[in-house]
């Protein structure tokens, strides 16, 4: 992947993005919960703003999420498509595939198991 860039730095939550095979890779580390999950989503909405379209949310350092974290990701989702984008979530453990489990919302997803795995095809086109 390409250099690591460090965007939300808080006491209990650290954001980078990289990118790689036309994915940015966003790198979740600490819990999304009600102080952090808006800073998890302003970074990506951020993102896109400077033109990135296609993402993974790697959350294989995310250490707790509760409904604000996960309707952070529901709104991203929802704007990144709304753009012609896609998104691809990496790295759940199994505490935050339950979550989305729970929800009913785990199929409205495509997750992978590794970073690696979700940059090893290009986006889709159209």
């Amino acid at each position: 992947m390409g250099k690591r860039e460090n965007i939300v730095r808080h006491e209990s939550l650290m954001v980078n993005y990289s990118v790689a095979n036309d994915w940015t890779v966003v790198e979740v580390d600490g819990g999304m919960d009600v102080h952090t999950a808006t800073m998890v989503r302003d970074a990506v909405l951020g993102l896109m703003d400077e033109g990135h379209e296609h993402f993974v949310l790697d959350l294989g350092f995310v250490t707790f999420m509760d409904s604000t974290g996960l309707g952070a990701i529901i709104a991203v989702t929802k704007r990144i498509r709304e753009q012609g984008g896609s998104l691809r979530i990496a790295s759940a453990s199994s505490r935050i595939l339950r979550v989305f489990e729970l929800t009913g919302l785990r199929s409205n997803f495509d997750f992978r198991s590794s970073a690696d795995e979700a940059i090893g095809s290009a986006p889709a086109l159209g």
